[in-house]
């Protein structure tokens, strides 16, 4: 895996396959960037109009170059994208785009036969009936790989429109119009937020478990640095502190419709929720312009009941109901996976059914997914350089 030989292969050209490159080529090992679309970033390409990193700039950057002050301290997508481009000409990373691996085998087959010449673990099934192998290969296809849209009883026969987050651009096609936007994790906060300044005739927002609320910067002070400095605290003590914060910063919405939850923050952080660091939620909601509803059950026609048993008719239904990874078709065969379909072994750790085959993206951790993901790219190079000794 030197820079002469066999390059480790890598999935996906967003931030943590382009952040693994860059951490290899450091250690003089090569590598091929595999991307299905047609330039990096494509996820964050793809993303609403209004977004904004919620994670500082100075600990978003990636390894070997700074995000540019001009950026601003919250960092805009544009700008991300922008970035993520310089990134991938700074290090010259050598990127194959349009190539959409399908599935991963071992080299060595599942008897332990002899592995192909020049050393390679691996064979990735392409698109285009493309047969590639690798010494090693980094899974890099993100956590929000494959919109996810729950199957609600009676959803197809709904005659109003309905599209998931994923879809969503900005307020302007929604003026004047009945919105309902389910889900309110931060994606879902946001573009409610987003429709209800956007001049959007009625938002409502369909909430199944009410989310930690946070600031996202208090008197300076992020809310990310904070996440950081209290990511190895137990969980019960995480819980405490965090409640103590919560209360602080911000108001209880608890006669708007939104209360506060009843399970702490670290607990809901161990179960996969990120709590919401507000970018106009709350304000929205104090002033009436998003109204707080109870969660989708059923649709009928051109309504849809709540689970407290009220029917709404809204024109335009908004679903930030989260995504997939996607990863079953690809490595699920290999025994990696778990029952949420996350990989069981993450960063420099690898499964023992599946030596080499590095995951890095798939947790969405309290200090910032940018910076963990800075962090995995360096473990998984140091990881690959000791393998390849």
């Amino acid at each position: 895996m030197s820079e002469s030989g066999t390059p480790v292969h890598i999935l996906g050209a967003g931030p943590g396959g382009l952040a693994t490159a860059a951490a290899l080529r450091e250690r003089g090992i090569s590598s091929v960037v595999l991307e299905r679309s047609d330039a990096v970033g494509s996820s964050w390409r793809g993303h609403y109009d209004r977004l904004r990193l919620h994670t500082t700039r100075a600990r978003s950057a990636l390894p070997g170059l700074p995000l540019p002050r001009a950026y601003g301290r919250w960092v805009a997508r544009d700008d991300l994208v922008r970035y993520l481009e310089k990134y991938a000409a700074h290090h010259r990373i050598e990127l194959a785009t349009g190539v959409a691996v399908h599935r991963l085998e071992r080299a060595d087959g599942p008897e332990g036969a002899p592995a192909p010449a020049g050393g390679a673990r691996w064979i990735l099934h392409a698109n285009g009936g493309r047969r590639l192998t690798a010494p090693a290969v980094v899974v890099a296809t993100g956590y929000n790989h494959t919109p996810h849209l729950p199957d609600w009883p009676g959803r197809d026969d709904f005659t109003g429109e309905l599209l998931h987050a994923s879809r969503y651009r900005s307020p302007a096609p929604y003026a004047g119009r009945d919105v309902l936007v389910v889900g309110a994790g931060n994606t879902g906060a946001e573009i409610a937020a987003d429709l209800a300044e956007g001049g959007a005739g009625r938002v409502r927002l369909a909430v199944r478990t009410p989310p930690h609320i946070l600031r996202r910067s208090t008197l300076g002070w992020p809310s990310q640095l904070s996440a950081i400095l209290g990511r190895r605290l137990p969980v019960r003590l995480g819980d405490g502190l965090a409640a103590q914060v919560v209360r602080a910063s911000g108001p209880d919405l608890t006669r708007h419709g939104l209360p506060r939850p009843e399970t702490g923050l670290y607990t809901r952080a161990r179960q996969g929720a990120t709590p919401v660091l507000d970018v106009g939620l709350v304000a929205a909601v104090r002033r009436g312009k998003v109204e707080p509803v109870a969660a989708v059950e059923s649709f009928d026609g051109g309504k849809v009941t709540l689970a407290d048993g009220e029917t709404l008719s809204p024109e335009v239904i908004v679903a930030a109901t989260g995504y997939r990874r996607g990863l079953e078709d690809l490595v699920g065969h290999l025994g990696v996976l778990d029952s949420r379909g996350l990989p069981r072994a993450h960063g420099r750790r690898t499964h023992p059914a599946a030596p080499a085959l590095y995951f890095t993206g798939f947790s969405n951790p309290l200090s910032g997914t940018l910076r963990e993901l800075s962090l995995d790219a360096r473990r998984i190079a140091r990881a690959v350089a000791r393998a390849a000794r």
